[in-house]
């Protein structure tokens, strides 16, 4: 079954008109059952019977009369079925002697708590989300699932443990994503939270990663082991360039005839250069004052 607009009119109308129909029927009856203990008059007392009919009916239809708030759905039914939604703002009448279940249209957001999971590599991490969702669907929110709000509470939570198992925490390769990636790991989340949840209803409009931490047993040595991969990659960007300068200070002397250098004296000089360019503390020069090969 799907999502349908109730019946429903303006709720003042009808109220006036119940007011000034139950008025004149009540105050008929009352009339006709004066009449007909006074004088015994059948006819009377036929009229009053019936105008008291009359009114029973136009109590019955003022349990039609409903208030629709801003940003919220009430879910009609008449005897256990389903008759339709009214999600205009308004003051109506709809269909007497039925049940009206209020459903919110707001958006809310909630917090998941901090879970406990292994990444991808295996790692211990901590990790919690954000959800930011809304019922667009009355019907499926009420008769779809038991509680909407707790299933979408469920399955985000098993959404962030499903993110947090196929990811890394940190990604060593390149190409490779990792939890660390704030947008594209966002966007995956909240793909996969919009195909969880739109079996009831519910549209979720932003879901994203509010705590991301390796778990305090193993956070120490993960710290070392991140610092040791800096250490690596700033060494390696030295290392290349120290490279890059002494070849191009070799080439420089070869092509302007400054020195004449065999390849002993060569090799000896591309290791001081690279000793001063990738060494992590001030260099002592020593001049040498005799000969070159002495």
């Amino acid at each position: 079954m799907k999502l349908r607009p109730a019946f429903h009119v303006n709720g003042f109308l009808v109220l006036v008109a119940w007011l000034v129909l139950t008025l004149f029927f009540g105050g008929a009856a009352a009339l006709g059952y004066v009449a007909a203990a006074k004088d015994g008059n059948m006819p009377a007392l036929i009229a009053a019977i019936a105008a008291t009919v009359v009114v029973v009916v136009l109590a019955l239809l003022a349990t039609g009369l409903v208030i629709v708030n801003p940003n919220e759905a009430k879910v009609v039914q008449f005897f256990g079925r389903y008759i339709g939604s009214v999600s205009e703002p308004g003051f109506f009448s709809v269909v007497p002697l039925t049940d009206r279940k209020s459903i919110s249209l707001r958006v809310r957001n909630f917090e998941t708590q901090k879970l406990k999971v292994n990444d991808a590599d295996g790692n211990p991490v901590e990790i919690a989300a954000v959800v930011v969702y809304r019922v667009v669907d009355s019907f499926k929110a009420a008769f779809a699932v038991d509680d909407y709000e707790e299933y979408v509470e469920t399955q985000s939570e098993a959404a962030v443990r499903h993110l947090a198992t196929t990811h890394p925490y940190d990604a060593h390769d390149a190409g490779r994503t990792s939890l660390r990636d704030g947008a594209e790991v966002a966007e995956e989340l909240t793909v996969e939270l919009r195909d969880r949840t739109e079996m009831a209803g519910i549209e979720v409009l932003e879901a994203r990663i509010t705590h991301l931490a390796y778990a305090p047993e193993i956070a120490q040595a993960m710290l070392v082991r991140q610092q040791a991969a800096q250490v690596v990659a700033a060494r390696t960007h030295i290392v290349e360039g120290a490279v890059g300068m002494v070849s191009l200070a070799l080439d420089r002397l070869t092509e302007r005839g400054v020195v004449e250098l065999d390849e002993e004296r060569r090799a000896a000089m591309v290791s001081n250069l690279l000793v001063v360019l990738c060494g992590d503390r001030a260099t002592q020069p020593v001049v040498n004052a005799g000969s070159l090969y002495s």
